[in-house]
């Protein structure tokens, strides 16, 4: 019979089953083929321990399909942010941190690594029949993960290191400001927790779009950005849904864009491979490892901030010593009392410029690499577009190919005036 524990210690392979069926989803058991069936239903029942109450499923020929499903209008709080609190530890890890933090018990106390390791064995530790034995090799190895965290400090007196707590950090205690950034902000896993060390409250905040997903990236996103602040280059695993596997690469990260659309996360990196600047799929990386600190990363991030008025998206230019630009220009016909469509024109443009032409027409142009990311866009014009001219001509036929074959669809040889062919 399989066991079963809640608790983990390798995030990154939940963090795979939980990508794998409730992102991507609706594989059923038997499609699942990276691991055993065992290992399938072992995961699975610890992912219904904490999303049991969001979970569905449907049963098809192929089997049954389990999904989340969730209503935005009473779930306020992300359900993956549970994934990160089942973090498990040894007896060795509770005792070593309690300890720990009760001898550095204020900044000003500093020891060394031999310092600590025989008050804990003097101190602590002396009285039990059979005590725990920590030496110097696992305390500095302990040390150093405190340090990396920034809740010990380290520094040189001399040849010695000497090792103190790191100063306490002040932490909002306004419930809305948390309920928001926990739910909206890159990282909002760090909300949650702080959350939960507060009295609860009343629940004041709900989302129309609630992109939870992208919790389960928090701890790839704390890494980049991590290397983005200490401007060092990084190397990952990069997801091929297309091959089917992952390759490593190594990038120097400039930017995270967040799309306010679907909530779907990118990196924008230099990637030295194909001298140019590139975006990732956060959801897609795995196992950063950051690397050494690069000289160039000024440089190359005023080079992306320089690109941003002539991205749609997140497309940049092929290379970085050829800048190839789409120029796209469409005109609207807007009636009387249709003000509201110009006003929409102007705010949703997220590059390029408004022009009136006469009483009833606007032209919008924008010069970008990358014209296929404005077609969506375009198309919400359809009914109202007159002319169109892309400078991309296949792009362009197949946007007026598909215009004819609504036409088709619909039974109508053309459309009403004036309306583009």
């Amino acid at each position: 019979m399989s066991t079963y524990n809640e608790l983990i210690k390798n995030f990154e392979r939940i963090r795979n089953y939980m990508r794998e069926f409730y992102v991507y989803g609706f594989k059923s058991r038997d499609e699942y083929e990276k691991k055993s069936a065992r290992s399938y239903d072992d995961e699975r029942r610890r992912i219904e321990s904490w999303l049991g109450d969001y979970m569905s499923f449907v049963r098809t020929s192929d089997g049954k399909n389990v999904f989340i499903s969730i209503d935005s209008r009473s779930t306020q709080h992300n359900p993956f942010h549970k994934a990160w609190k089942a973090k498990s530890f040894t007896d060795g890890d509770i005792t070593f941190h309690f300890i720990l933090f009760d001898i550095l018990c204020t900044p000003d106390v500093s020891h060394s690594v031999s310092e600590i390791t025989q008050i804990m064995d003097e101190k602590y530790l002396s009285g039990f029949e059979n005590p725990m034995v920590f030496d110097e090799s696992t305390v500095r190895k302990k040390l150093k993960e405190y340090c990396l965290e920034g809740l010990i400090t380290a520094q040189k007196h001399g040849k010695c290191m000497l090792y103190s707590r790191a100063e306490s950090i002040a932490v909002p205690t306004e419930k809305a400001f948390l309920d928001f950034f926990s739910e909206v902000a890159p990282c909002g896993a760090i909300g949650s927790f702080l959350l939960d060390k507060g009295d609860g409250g009343e629940d004041v905040l709900a989302f129309k779009h609630h992109y939870i997903t992208s919790a389960i990236d928090s701890g790839v996103l704390a890494a980049l950005f991590t290397a983005m602040r200490e401007k060092r280059a990084v190397t990952f695993e990069n997801y091929s849904r297309k091959r089917g596997d992952a390759a490593a690469i190594r990038v120097v990260p400039l930017r995270i864009f967040i799309s306010t659309q679907n909530g779907r996360q990118h990196l924008l990196a230099y990637w030295p491979k194909y001298d140019s600047i590139q975006a990732f799929r956060v959801d897609y990386i795995s196992e950063v490892k950051l690397e050494d600190v690069t000289p160039r990363f000024d440089e190359l991030r005023s080079l992306l901030d320089g690109m941003q008025d002539k991205m749609w998206g997140v497309n940049t230019a092929k290379r970085l010593d050829r800048e190839a630009l789409d120029r796209v220009e469409f005109t609207v016909r807007v009636d009387d009392g249709e003000d509201y469509i110009v006003s929409r024109l102007e705010r949703e443009k997220r590059t390029g410029s408004v022009e009136k032409l006469d009483a009833g027409h606007y032209r919008f142009t924008a010069n970008v690499y990358d014209v296929t990311e404005l077609v969506p866009w375009i198309r919400t014009f359809i009914c109202r577009i007159t002319d169109l001219h892309i400078s991309n001509r296949e792009v362009e036929r197949r946007f007026k190919s598909d215009i004819k074959k609504m036409y088709a669809i619909y039974g109508v040889e053309r459309g009403e005036r004036g309306d583009i062919q």
